[in-house]
């Protein structure tokens, strides 16, 4: 490990590997990969589950497949990785100061890439009322300890939260031997994909109670039954709809939050929609030389999007590198309504635009026969045709660069029913 680099890649996960490996393909040869864990490949290690690469590499493949295609291109490119290492800090000035068992040290790049991922909620954010007893654990926790310690962590589980991981664990639980009495959601909607309610939910006769929440948990050394109550419009527990299960385990999967302590460390502006970020065209933020891709900058659903996401955060981070930044102009933001909660990347630089330019997006709730709208001081630019949109499935438009000429301040990105012509 040198002590200076051209790019400091922090997170060894897939938007990492993805980010380093398009740098170096763009030209890049001093590259550094920093991460916590004693392996490569992130979170993608324990998703032992199929369904990865079906929009990047056109075939199905578990997460460890889709995770060594990057880790081999990484290990073929000399570029230089550290593992078992935690990154403590990040200054404006690109100063990486890390701590592992060889002690602590300062590194320093000519730009960063932040590819830390996101962590979940844990009970105390949510505030479940209860005893707390042993047998509480997110869902991430538990697929660890299965798949990758090779530990079972209860026989009969309730499920909090109706997003892919819950939905994961509740058929890997059933694969295992386990019962999982329901999985259960306080929105009227499932929160990740439907293939996943499909697969995971429909095919193992997995109860899918939506518009219910855990009101309680009970047990002395360990979970012995939860109350569950269904809930109102507005999420609220509806008096008198308590009804008891017994179980031994509760997984939580109630979201995931960006990892972003260090982006706050390095001055990063963020976005309090998602939590991420504020990212322009090229992945960059606020901080001029640093770059954000993956599940720090919003969260994803599928791993293909943080593939095409992060590539374009390396090839940018390498153009930076090589002093190719247009930077003429002024940004150009975006702003979202009628049913859209955020879009990212937040805003644009027009004479640094690609020829085209990937949007993503989230909607509040599921929508049926939509158009997806972009004005600029009262003129449309585009629009764009969907058919059913989801919370729990992204939003992304391709738009080409020729519809942002001319454009200033923000362009505003809305839902319209395909039915109203305004």
């Amino acid at each position: 490990m040198k002590s200076k680099y051209d790019i400091i890649v922090i997170g060894g996960g897939p938007a990492g590997l993805a980010a380093a490996v398009e740098a170096r393909e763009n030209g890049i040869n001093n590259i550094l990969v920093l991460e916590r864990d004693v392996e490569l490949g992130g979170i993608l290690q324990q998703c032992i589950h199929n369904g990865f690469g079906l929009f990047y590499f056109k075939e199905e493949l578990t997460g460890p497949e889709y995770a060594q295609r990057f880790i081999n291109k990484v290990n073929e490119g000399g570029i230089d990785i550290v593992l078992d290492t935690i990154v403590t800090s990040i200054t404006v000035d690109k100063i990486v100061s890390i701590m592992n068992t060889e002690g602590k040290r300062d590194i320093s790049a000519k730009s960063v890439i932040l590819a830390m991922g996101c962590r979940e909620r844990t009970r105390g954010s949510i505030a479940i009322p209860g005893d707390r007893p042993a047998g509480v654990f997110t869902a991430g926790t538990a697929q660890r300890y299965i798949n990758i310690e090779g530990y079972m962590v209860g026989k009969s589980v309730v499920i909090l939260g109706s997003g892919d991981i819950g939905m994961i664990m509740a058929r890997r639980i059933v694969l295992e031997g386990g019962e999982v009495k329901a999985v259960v959601a306080r929105s009227s909607f499932p929160k990740g994909l439907t293939r996943n309610v499909v697969q995971c939910l429909d095919h193992y006769d997995i109860p899918l109670l939506l518009s219910h929440n855990i009101v309680e948990i009970k047990g002395r050394e360990r979970v012995e039954r939860v109350v569950i109550a269904q809930t109102d419009e507005h999420k609220q527990v509806i008096p008198g709809t308590e009804k008891g299960y017994d179980c031994d385990t509760v997984l939580l999967s109630v979201g995931l939050i960006p990892e972003n302590e260090l982006s706050k460390l390095a001055g990063v502006d963020l976005d309090p929609k998602t939590g991420g970020p504020v990212v322009n065209e090229s992945m960059e933020t606020s901080v001029e030389g640093i770059f954000a891709c993956g599940n720090v900058v919003h969260v994803h659903d599928l791993v293909d999007f943080v593939t095409e996401e992060s590539r374009r955060a390396g090839r940018n981070a390498a153009r930076y590198v090589n002093e190719e930044f247009n930077r003429e102009g002024e940004y150009v933001s975006f702003s979202t309504s009628g049913g859209l909660t955020y879009a990212a990347p937040q805003r644009f630089r027009y004479s640094n635009l690609p020829d085209k330019l990937d949007v993503f997006m989230r909607v509040d709730k599921v929508y049926q026969d939509q158009f997806v709208i972009l004005e600029n001081e009262g003129r449309e630019l585009a629009r764009f045709k969907e058919r059913h949109l989801t919370p729990g499935e992204m939003v992304k438009i391709t738009a080409p660069k020729e519809i942002f000429t001319g454009c200033e301040g923000k362009v505003r990105i809305s839902l319209v029913p395909r039915g109203d012509k305004t």
